[in-house]
């Protein structure tokens, strides 16, 4: 229902008009007449013709109509913004139909976080090997009745060789490239799970950068020690064969990658605990923070 617009806020009384304009500008540019246009939006072109002419007040409802019909965003019939003209805009209706990647360069170039919705109900583990990303991935997801996710797994699925295979044969420029592509995938197919990663993932900025926007991201860690006898329980008895130095090796990879590994959201400490004390805290912290309810 529309009402004439006398001595009214100048204010307005332009918006009013821009958006007539913006209409009126829309359809010609599209080659549609007022009168397709009233048939396709279901306005009558009375309606139409005050709307153009800036001397009607149309509501929200018709207006919406209206832009169906002319297959744009009400948005860009009454914002600040020419979407005929304006950068922003443009860029902003790219960045709908970016790639998470490239969106994620956007806000990163941008300064800006990511919000939540963005991380869905995704969960990534993050940090050095032994600390019990997959032992406590594995069980939580079972217990919250979600998928659990290896990357490296992936990675192998999709190259058909294991990683040391891929380390092997494309060095490690080549698995990063893999590992990336397979976290992109991962994103892609699934909106809810618990994702266990490489302690080296950090390495790459893209990929860490893409895998902190799209997961709510939990820093497993435990004290260098355990780190060690940890990945020896599990039978490599390489990070000590021949190598008086390991211990402080690790620690020094610790406190080189301690600054990274702190932009996680959360961190969880499962220095001298049981596997089923770690597994409790773990299940405590994402229900506390929301990350599969949100």
């Amino acid at each position: 229902m529309e009402t004439s617009i006398q001595n009214g806020d100048q204010d307005v009384l332009n918006l009013i008009i821009c958006t007539g304009k913006r209409v009126r500008e829309i359809r010609k540019n599209k080659g549609i007449s007022r009168q397709k246009l009233s048939m396709l939006s279901g306005v009558s072109p009375r309606y139409l013709a005050q709307l153009e002419t800036g001397s009607g007040n149309i509501s929200i409802g018709l207006l919406q109509r209206i832009a169906g019909a002319l297959e744009t965003r009400i948005e860009w019939l009454i914002g600040k913004d020419d979407p005929n003209c304006s950068d922003v805009m443009r860029v902003a209706e790219k960045f709908r139909s970016a790639s998470v990647q490239v969106q994620g360069q956007v806000l990163d170039a941008l300064g800006l976080e990511p919000h939540d919705t963005t991380r869905a109900k995704r969960i990534c583990l993050i940090g050095l090997r032994g600390a019990g990303k997959s032992t406590l991935g594995g069980n939580v997801a079972k217990e919250l009745d979600i998928p659990f996710i290896e990357l490296n797994r992936e990675i192998e699925k999709n190259s058909g060789m294991p990683v040391a295979e891929v380390m092997a044969l494309y060095g490690q420029e080549g698995y990063r490239d893999l590992e990336a592509q397979a976290l992109a995938r991962i994103i892609q197919a699934q909106d809810k799970m618990i994702l266990a990663v490489s302690g080296g993932i950090i390495s790459t900025p893209e990929t860490y950068n893409l895998l902190l926007r799209s997961f709510h991201t939990i820093w497993i860690k435990t004290s260098p020690e355990e780190h060690m006898s940890r990945v020896r329980a599990q039978g490599d008895v390489r990070p000590m064969a021949g190598n008086p130095k390991a211990m402080r090796q690790l620690k020094a990879i610790l406190s080189s990658r301690k600054t990274l590994y702190e932009k996680a959201q959360l961190q969880l400490d499962t220095s001298q605990k049981t596997k089923e004390t770690s597994q409790k805290e773990l299940v405590e912290l994402i229900d506390a923070h929301h990350f599969l309810t949100a």
